[in-house]
């Protein structure tokens, strides 16, 4: 049926290959505070309710090289609600994933907190017409998986594909399809399986999928199925779509009394490097000892007060403020290396994902980030300013499952970008709580031990990322402050003075990377003398200058999603 000769479905039980096997965190979860809807297994989405499923019965498999990915159905759906839905990973990853089940709210009537009416006196849920079949390896190897589209009802809208092991087409009570005002349009995440072939028409790619509009506000419902297409890319719109939590109550999200039991299960280890010079304090500690502020067209900077009550709150970032260190060499030099015995994380709790997931995002303030470490090749050069500047904030943020309050992932914020580990990949140190590495000079976070590059990996030419287990660590799950929790309502958490405070915390440096740049190449063997602008591309931008960093509320992922 495909020009190539890469693949094949197989359903046999004595295939050679081991399928993936559940992961479970270190250990068990804590009974949590009582509470509204956190934690119970389900949660109202408004018109839907809807319960969230890990456990799955094996359909068949799909052979690549060298890759391997398992189609399941799942099991164990509660009584009254139906599938929507099925799931699909790959063969070399634990089983970590789920699939969201709903049934019909106990009323139809609109709740208390809804955002807005019914549009339609129609169902929720409703059993498609019928089933397209998108794909399939019938007349190949002997393979028999078949992949089908559920063709939903007018007004309605399918939320993932049925996989069978034989041609008969699926019965239409296997599934539901969700009412159109009740969802979300999706767009495709990761690569989940890619078979490339020399005729374009007989690709065939796999992609996990996530809501087109991610962020703290956002109503978007992953139901955690996936998408197939023949076509090469993912361009075109997505015949399947997510949830929509039409719920403005947020009854899944965990009150106060909960989140400080999440941190104090959960909280990560933080580790510095050995070698660092230049740790981190509390924003108080830097006021107390000599922060200034300093204003446009004014040469001399004021004090700071202890809690920031004179720094100017909320605007926009316009330059006309920012801060620095003190003109002292020995009280520059003093608030340059930090205190760790002040230091603390500030949190920032907020809903994910429609609020089935809790973002706890936790900033580790450092006075000071030291200068780069290149790699080039076999050699490690250290530069003398570039990379410098004032007032670091870094962050990494803990993904939390409101069915169950399950650690799922947590997010590392790499300079400029960062990504999302899984939980089966993380590091534990004691119970469920992680460890997270920071970065030696730079303060970046990542999740295991060793250098990281950051530039060309390929060929071994970047910024160098140096991270290891040392002496100096902060306990996140013990030294932690809540300065934010928007959902709880006002009154909750009070957010201080300096969280509004929205402009630099470390003044403009433009360094001269040309004149050292000009100096690395003399030391460059010969198969490594680029130009210098070629050189310039392979680090990353920050490291030839930047504005001073701004603080966590007037980043991108204050209120929207991790890049």
């Amino acid at each position: 049926m495909f020009g190539c000769e890469c693949w094949c479905w197989d359903t046999e039980p004595d295939f050679h290959y081991s399928e993936p096997q559940p992961f479970s965190l270190p250990s068990p979860l804590p009974p949590w505070p009582k509470g509204q809807g956190f934690g119970t297994g389900r949660i109202s989405l408004g018109e839907i309710e809807v319960a969230k499923i890990t456990k799955f019965e094996s359909v068949c498999s799909l052979r690549g090289k060298p890759k391997v990915v398992s189609f399941y159905k799942p099991v164990d759906i509660p009584e009254g609600f139906s599938c929507l839905g099925h799931y699909c990973q790959p063969n070399d990853q634990p089983l970590r994933g789920y699939v969201l089940v709903a049934r019909e709210a106990a009323t139809r009537k609109p709740e208390l907190g809804c955002l807005q009416e019914s549009e339609s006196d129609l169902p929720p849920l409703k059993k498609p017409v019928n089933y397209s079949l998108i794909w399939n390896a019938d007349s190949y190897n002997d393979g028999c998986g078949y992949l089908w589209l559920p063709n939903p009802p007018i007004g309605y809208r399918a939320m993932g594909f049925v996989v069978t092991n034989n041609p008969e087409e699926p019965k239409v009570d296997e599934i539901r399809c969700v009412r159109e005002d009740l969802t979300e349009t999706c767009e495709t995440s990761d690569v989940i399986f890619s078979m490339d072939s020399k005729f374009s028409k007989d690709a065939f790619r796999i992609w996990s999928m996530t809501p087109c509009e991610r962020g703290m506000w956002c109503q978007g419902v992953p139901v955690g199925t996936f998408f197939c297409s023949s076509y090469s890319d993912s361009e075109e719109d997505l015949c399947i779509g997510c949830l929509k939590n039409v719920n403005s109550s947020l009854d899944g999200m965990p009150n106060l009394n909960q989140v400080h039991a999440l941190i104090q299960h959960y909280g990560p280890t933080l580790f510095f490097h050995p070698d660092e010079e230049y740790l981190p304090s509390s924003v108080q500690w830097f006021f107390k000892n000599g922060a200034l502020l300093y204003r446009d067209g004014s040469e001399k900077g004021e004090p700071i007060e202890f809690g920031g009550s004179n720094l100017p709150a909320g605007g926009i970032n316009d330059g006309k403020f920012w801060i620095d260190l003190p003109s002292d060499d020995d009280a520059k030099d003093c608030l340059k290396r930090g205190n760790m015995e002040s230091s603390e994380l500030y949190v920032h709790v907020k809903p994910a994902l429609g609020g089935t997931f809790t973002d706890i995002a936790m900033w580790v303030f450092c006075p000071f980030n030291g200068p780069a470490t290149l790699k080039v090749g076999l050699l490690t050069i250290t530069l003398n300013k570039i990379g410098e500047h004032v007032g670091d904030w870094e962050h990494y943020t803990l993904r939390l499952s409101n069915f169950t309050g399950e650690l799922w992932q947590i997010y590392f914020s790499e300079h400029s970008g960062g990504r999302w580990v899984d939980a089966s990949d993380l590091e534990f140190i004691q119970g469920n709580k992680a460890v997270v590495y920071a970065s030696k000079h730079g303060h970046a976070s990542f999740p295991h031990p060793g250098t990281y590059i950051q530039g060309s990996s390929k060929l071994g030419i970047g910024a160098r990322n140096d991270v290891a287990r040392s002496k100096f660590f902060i306990d996140s799950s013990t030294r932690y402050q809540i300065i934010a929790a928007e959902y709880l309502g006002e009154g909750i958490v009070t957010e201080p003075c300096w969280l509004q405070y929205m402009r630099e915390w470390g003044p403009t440096i433009v360094y001269d990377s040309r004149s050292e740049l000009d100096k690395l190449l003399d030391l460059l063997p010969f198969y490594f003398r680029f130009s210098v602008e070629n050189l310039i591309d392979l680090f990353p931008t920050e490291l030839y200058g930047e504005e001073g960093p701004t603080g966590p509320k007037e980043k991108d992922n204050w209120e929207g999603d991790e890049r």
